[in-house]
């Protein structure tokens, strides 16, 4: 199944006509003179007083001492209602993991993700007391480890408001509340198997959810509600972003974002394949892009290369 969906992001084009934003031309046609964005809107998502009524229906997983929702079954029974933006249904009828301004990819995991998460044990990156933003985060995987280290807060960011509600706070809540195979004090999530005795490292408590927050919405956008609301906000001091880079044409938006958003001390930590055939983006492309802004410093720090090249960056500001 990683495979499959693998191949499918790797290949998948961008389709015209699937909807407004960032990316919904074919790469490499035609360019319109005057092109109109229509940004998705940047939303916050508090976390639930009810930790039970998120795992609810869900069954959990685990995939590299993490816990994790089933996607496969909250394809099946995630409802109108819960998708608002019919992504899961637009996603399951087009067999396509990416549908360039409607669904950027959030509700799989990508090989990119467990690179960047070997890479803090190998380089040692601590996390204690730091302010952490996992953009783009899909299933939150990165920001759920740096909570674990000790991260003071940990904000989440996905596109869209589906996989936060739906893959990100479950699979959250459920790092915080679960042990051994308890789903959450007579909640209706399951688990699929026994998971393994958990490590030292991966204890959280429900507490931690508290250190969290959640949003949805274009990079942009989700820049500007932080930067303008009334909670206080501190910019970060390491920002995580895995597979993000796939498509050029937000080349710019990200750039933007992670230099509104970070820390003048901060770190930016990035795992990419080396390129994504068929919407042409890729690690060195990306680094060629950051070196012409004259912004951030950048140094690829591990390269991978079983199978198709995966690379990690750091950036910093010059």
């Amino acid at each position: 199944a990683q495979e499959s969906a693998e191949t499918s992001r790797q290949t998948a084009r961008p389709q015209t006509g699937s909807g407004p934003g960032p990316g919904t031309e074919k790469h490499g046609a035609e360019m319109p003179s005057k092109k109109k964005f229509c940004l998705k809107a940047a939303k916050e998502h508090g976390v639930p007083e009810d930790l039970d009524k998120v795992l609810e229906n869900k069954v959990v997983e685990r995939r590299r001492e993490l816990y994790c929702v089933n996607v496969a079954v909250v394809e099946m029974t995630c409802s109108d209602e819960a998708d608002g933006e019919g992504i899961v249904s637009k996603s399951v009828s087009s067999h396509s993991d990416l549908i360039p301004g409607v669904y950027e990819g959030g509700m799989k995991i990508w090989e990119c993700t467990f690179d960047l998460i070997d890479y803090f044990s190998e380089a040692e990156i601590r996390f204690t007391n730091k302010t952490v933003l996992d953009l783009g985060c899909g299933a939150g995987l990165l920001g759920i480890v740096a909570l674990q280290g000790g991260a003071g807060q940990v904000h989440f960011q996905d596109y869209n408001s589906t996989v936060i509600n739906e893959i990100t706070l479950p699979n959250a809540v459920a790092n915080c509340t679960l042990e051994g195979s308890r789903v959450g004090s007579g909640g209706g999530g399951k688990t699929q198997e026994p998971p393994a005795k958990r490590p030292k490292k991966a204890k959280c408590s429900p507490d931690a959810l508290t250190r969290c927050r959640f949003f949805s919405g274009e990079w942009s956008a989700v820049s500007q509600l932080l930067l303008s609301c009334n909670k206080p906000f501190s910019k970060y001091d390491i920002i995580l972003t895995s597979e993000t880079i796939y498509n050029p044409d937000h080349y710019g938006a990200l750039h933007d974002t992670l230099a509104q958003l970070l820390d003048p001390n901060g770190r930016v930590y990035l795992a990419s394949k080396a390129h994504y055939f068929g919407v042409g983006g890729g690690i060195y492309l990306f680094e060629k892009f950051v070196e012409d802004r004259n912004v951030f410093r950048t140094s690829i720090v591990k390269v991978i290369d079983k199978g198709l090249q995966r690379c990690i960056m750091e950036m910093a500001f010059k």
